[in-house]
């Protein structure tokens, strides 16, 4: 059997009580923050643009709806992660999407949005180790979108391989000036989505793909990877659950900069009582009552220093040209650190609102952020590199395949030594991680320097995230102005009706 069709089988074949509860809650929890993320985007200037351009989530054209979810859950980088890839936009869009017009009930929905999960997962793990990662992966919602959509529709196995491979025919990839330079960015997961919901439509009517697209010589992941990992596709299907490498994104900001703004939110509270001379006991947030003013924080201040992985180091660096002050894209702010680390600094927060006038435009948080220097700390590298995301396990499985590409990423521990220590693949995802660190160091005008350091950002995959992701989506959901009696219903989502489930997704996605 070729990958898609495989994949297919596995798409057709998986019920609900195949998953493990643990599995099961990651997915209700990727539902919840997904449906904050567009909610974030709805109540934001560029929200209101793309819903203008593109017609409201809740539009009785699901194909429709579905794009129009891709562009706002993806515009201000409040999606969350998998390994490997930003896959919800479309595994969780399109159940969202189609949701009234199949008359899913609980569970349909969330077995569509695991298959999708497992599938789409799958494939971007199968090319991560090339040039296209995290959102720009844009193919992976080719797959994501097919399976989505075709398992809630109880497509057969050949009908959803069948896509699939009509699918993976044309693979968008992103452009770098596009994505950080202007609000493209926002289109990324749509080209994938749509391309996948025609292909469903073309298999429907008989139409039919090239079944090997994926793992032929001149196929997606050859094409997409500099080492394709064709076994990483169906490798334990059905055993080892990607979905549970849920990364949930609490800021509005690339992934790689989370444990940089955990760690400025510590600093902050500790500036605060710098300054006004007294302790500070509370490690994850600033004073709330009677905070000093930017103006004084900021005079405070003489230099701050952000060290960080490679992967944190290189995104800032390929942001820094499109970086304007006030008049910087969205997008490019989202992968710099100065800006979004001054702004926490001198708030204790970082918010979807932070993106967007008065805040964009305050000269005292942008003469801030020139005093932000970012600097490469090579163990912070290693351990990143070695989590299971965003590509350990893809170098586990590639094994010494991945030696040259691995030295091409630019770190500066030899790459054999890398692989030896990354050890071999795991037969499970439970234990899964992703410690892309921080430290954070603040050295005042007085002479005084305060460090805050942050190896696992709250939220990202490992044991507290394991233990509290029901709280953190429900928290980040209601952060947005989410209706608490929704995120109620959304904890036990396989259990509600249609009717009801159609109502909850209604209200998630309405802004009063």
């Amino acid at each position: 059997m070729t990958l898609t069709e495989r994949l297919g089988a596995f798409s057709a074949g998986m019920h609900l009580e195949d998953v493990p509860e643990r599995v099961r809650s990651f997915a209700r929890s990727q539902v919840v923050s997904q449906l904050a993320a567009a909610r974030a985007t709805l109540g934001h200037p560029l929200g209101r643009r793309l819903v203008e351009a593109f017609g409201s989530p809740l539009q009785s054209d699901a194909k429709a709806a579905a794009c129009c979810l891709g562009t706002l859950t993806i515009a201000l980088d409040y999606d969350d992660t998998l390994y490997a890839g930003h896959v919800s936009h479309s595994t969780v869009g399109v159940p969202v999407a189609y949701a009234g017009l199949l008359g899913l009930d609980g569970r349909r929905f969330l077995e569509a949005v695991l298959a999708g999960n497992e599938c789409a997962s799958r494939v971007v793990a199968g090319a991560t180790l090339g040039s296209f990662r995290g959102q720009t992966a844009a193919y992976g919602h080719l797959v994501g979108a097919t399976v989505a959509r075709m398992r809630a529709q109880g497509a057969s196995a050949e009908r959803t391989s069948a896509a699939l491979a009509l699918a993976c025919s044309l693979p968008p990839h992103s452009l770098a000036p596009a994505f950080f330079g202007g609000d493209g960015k926002a289109l990324t997961a749509t080209v994938g989505i749509r391309a996948g919901l025609d292909a469903c439509d073309a298999a429907a009517a008989g139409l039919n793909g090239a079944a090997d697209i994926l793992e032929h010589p001149d196929g997606l992941l050859a094409t997409f990877a500099d080492v394709p990992l064709p076994d990483a596709v169906v490798e334990s299907l059905g055993s080892r659950w990607h979905t549970e490498t849920l990364s949930i994104k609490l800021y509005p900001a690339c992934a790689y900069l989370d444990s940089t703004l955990d760690a400025a939110v510590q600093v902050h509270g500790d500036i605060e009582a710098a300054l006004r001379g007294g302790p500070h006991d509370d490690p994850h947030g600033g004073l709330t009552a009677g905070q000093l003013s930017f103006e004084p924080v900021a005079n405070g201040i003489e230099e701050i220093v952000v060290r960080c992985s490679l992967f944190t180091f290189g995104m800032d660096i390929r942001s820094r040209s499109y970086i304007n002050g006030p008049a910087s894209p969205i997008s490019g702010l989202q992968f710099s650190v100065p800006y979004p680390v001054a702004v926490t600094l001198l708030s204790g927060a970082f918010t979807p609102a932070d993106l967007a006038s008065p805040r964009i435009d305050d000269p005292v948080v942008w003469d801030l952020a020139k005093r932000v220097r970012v600097e490469h700390d090579p163990d912070l590298t290693r351990n990143a590199v070695l989590a299971t995301a965003p590509l350990g396990e893809a170098l586990r499985q590639a094994g010494p395949r991945a030696s040259a590409w691995l030295a091409r990423l630019g770190g500066e521990e030899d790459a054999d030594a890398l692989l030896r220590a990354a050890g071999r693949p795991v037969a499970s995802f439970e234990h899964a991680t992703k410690e892309i660190g921080a430290v954070v160091e603040v050295r005042l005008t007085d002479g005084r320097t305060l460090t805050r350091s942050v190896p696992t950002p709250l939220g990202a995959s490992g044991p507290s995230t394991r233990r509290d992701h029901p709280t953190l989506a429900r928290g980040k959901f209601l952060a947005t102005g989410g209706d608490r009696q929704v995120a109620d219903a959304l904890e036990h989502l396989e259990d509600l009706r249609a009717d009801e489930l159609a109502g909850a997704l209604a209200s998630a996605l309405t802004i009063d």
